[in-house]
């Protein structure tokens, strides 16, 4: 069943070797200010040389600190970390991987800006965001450009849009947090203009460039955006000439709702969300979501549910995933568990890096020695 997996796919004018991805995975590992760190550097190499097809690295702000999740979010907002980005870049292609960077504005859910901004000004978690106005929205637009050519000069494959997770891309799609009255707000039409714009003056600018969209599906609330609205928009996108569209559901403010907590023990818990995406789409589309075996992997693909496979904290947990799949030794894979109410995302929201509570203790204590 494993053949699928490791058969190639061309997607954005590259050739992936196989269908495996890293899907973008925050743990904290880029230094204060978010400098790319000698631990980043040494993570995303481990992830590249696993033998995934494709790294996205996670969330690279571009707008630092208004658009910044942490003081230890990746900057793509400025020359200073030019350098510093290139090295990123190296490190994956030299281990074997395409390697692409995820650029991001986190919007209401800044975590480094004293009056976060959104499209709207709906409380977040106690804070209520400054509402942006229309040059706001001009200039982050272009600091979304300024980025992708810093990602594009800085020597990756590919650049992904962050329109997942709740964040500002996703907070202009969404009903619950858009509730503009003017030409960004509204209907869908509407409320997909902001992320639209962002993605034809990014292709612009970068040319014959892959860009990547990170996308959400259902953001899991009852007001919130769901598949009815984001299929259409998920149409739109492939319209516009994104390489893949990347699928995800729920946002920070659904994570932890105890029946999604349930959903995300369930193997391949999102997949059902990609295939709805996939049907609607001419794009290569990722599924994600706890696809902890080659049995599902393989299913996911051969059912037409997805054309790639984004493996998360499944990859970190064990990055030696890949190989133990190819070669048949599934029963060696340490697997993520779900039931350790994940302590990972605990740890990153409490601004700490994060450790797998899976590994081998010899492990977990020498990555904790490197935050003493």
């Amino acid at each position: 069943m494993a053949n699928m997996i490791f058969s190639s796919l061309a997607v954005g004018g590259l050739t992936f070797k196989n269908r495996l991805t890293m899907a973008p995975t925050y743990l904290g590992y880029a230094g204060p200010g978010g400098a790319v760190s000698d631990l980043l550097l040494e993570h995303y190499r481990l992830m590249a040389a696993s033998g995934v097809a494709m790294v996205v690295v996670e969330n690279a702000t571009v707008d630092h600190p208004l658009g910044s999740g942490s003081d230890r979010t990746i900057r793509a907002d400025t020359d200073d970390n030019l350098e510093g980005l290139s090295r990123l870049a190296a490190a994956i292609r030299e281990a074997g991987a395409l390697a692409c960077l995820q650029i991001n504005h986190a919007g209401r859910f800044a975590g480094t800006a004293a009056e976060p901004v959104a499209p709207s000004a709906v409380e977040t978690f106690g804070r209520r965001p400054r509402a942006l106005d229309l040059e706001d929205i001009q200039r982050i637009r272009g600091q979304f450009v300024d980025a992708a050519v810093r990602v594009k000069k800085a020597g990756f494959d590919m650049v992904e849009l962050h329109g997942g997770t709740g964040y500002l891309l996703a907070q202009f799609l969404s009903p619950r947090t858009n509730r503009r009255t003017d030409e960004y707000g509204g209907v869908l039409e509407n409320r997909q203009r902001f992320p639209l714009a962002v993605v034809e003056a990014v292709r612009s600018a970068v040319g014959e460039f892959p860009v990547g969209y990170r996308f959400l599906a259902d953001e899991w609330l009852p007001d919130g955006l769901g598949l009815e609205e984001s299929t259409r928009f998920a149409r739109v996108l492939s319209a516009a000439g994104v390489a893949y569209i990347s699928v995800m559901g729920g946002t920070y403010e659904s994570f932890f709702l105890p029946e999604i907590l349930e959903r995300a023990k369930q193997e391949g818990y999102m997949a059902d969300l990609a295939a709805a995406v996939r049907k609607a789409v001419a794009v290569p589309v990722i599924a994600a979501g706890r696809i902890a075996t080659g049995r599902t992997a393989a299913q996911i693909l051969e059912t037409g549910q997805a054309d790639l496979i984004g493996l998360a904290r499944v990859l970190w947990a064990d990055p030696e995933w890949p190989r133990k799949v190819r070669e048949g030794r599934e029963a060696e894979i340490l697997h993520c568990d779900p039931e350790c109410g994940d302590a990972c995302i605990k740890m990153v929201m409490k601004k700490k890096p994060a450790f797998c509570v899976q590994w081998p203790k010899e492990k977990r204590t020498a990555w904790k020695a490197r935050f003493v």
